[in-house]
């Protein structure tokens, strides 16, 4: 059984003593691949750096939302540079996060537009981060006509209707530690009734680690938990999920299978 860890933050200083115990931990867990997204052009370099160290590491290039202020056009230039690295599978982690506001609305929806078109030119799908911002990400995606790159929602936490509106524009939905949680039946219920061949899992460490280590340091092996979950509520084995999840991340991240 192999499982793919689509999201992880393994660039954060939370790892940076043991990183190599945690890339072992996840590899005894069965989790034989694990995608890790950038947030600005520092953290690109970064995460190239370690694909390279690690055969099951591979890396996406990007610039988060709440790094979306007063990008210079020279960092755009140097991400679609950074993408056509062979161990750079997405361009990610982009998006939109009203929460935070940590740029205007309009640069956010800017910033994210502008690597949607790298995404095209290079062939890359998108790792889409939204946060109360559903309805102007689907409607920027939408615009930007994300099919001609495909992509991923991830860490889904919207309506069974917003995952039908991401899926008709050939999105894939990918699930967290929060699918969980204990108070997350609406998650649970979205998670039960994706596409076989559209759902990924994901911890997005070192944050939202899944129940019972919830508000500890999250790291890939828990990802097991995350898919434990998904297939309880869809009612198969875990390995089936596994299987599944696996030829889904395979198919969409296609330079993992290199």
């Amino acid at each position: 059984m192999m499982l793919v860890d689509t999201h992880c933050h393994l660039m954060d200083q939370q790892f940076a003593d043991d990183l190599d115990d945690v890339i072992r931990r996840a590899e005894a867990e069965g989790i034989g691949r694990m995608i890790v997204p950038a947030v600005d052009l520092a953290t690109a370099h970064e995460v190239i750096r370690i694909a390279e160290a690690y055969p099951n590491v591979y890396a996406a290039v990007g610039i988060h939302p709440e790094s979306a202020n007063d990008v210079p056009a020279s960092h755009f230039d140097e991400i679609e540079r950074l993408a056509k690295h062979e161990k750079v599978v997405a361009i990610g982690e982009i998006g939109l996060d009203y929460y935070w506001d940590s740029a205007p609305h309009a640069v956010q929806q800017d910033v994210m537009a502008r690597q949607i078109e790298i995404a095209k030119r290079v062939g890359l799908p998108i790792i889409v981060h939204n946060r109360e911002s559903t309805e102007d990400i689907i409607q920027l995606l939408d615009r930007m006509n994300v099919a001609e790159s495909g992509g991923v929602m991830h860490c889904f936490s919207g309506s069974e209707n917003d995952a039908r509106r991401c899926l008709a524009m050939g999105m894939y939905i990918s699930f967290g530690g929060p699918v969980t949680f204990k108070k997350a039946d609406d998650v649970r219920a979205v998670a039960a009734v994706i596409p076989d061949d559209r759902i990924l899992v994901e911890t997005d460490s070192p944050y939202l680690s899944p129940h019972p280590f919830r508000g500890k340091r999250n790291e890939p092996s828990r990802v097991k938990i995350v898919a434990q979950q998904v297939a309880d509520v869809r009612n198969v084995s875990l390995e089936a999920l596994a299987a599944q999840t696996t030829a889904n991340a395979l198919r969409l991240f296609s330079k993992v299978g290199l």
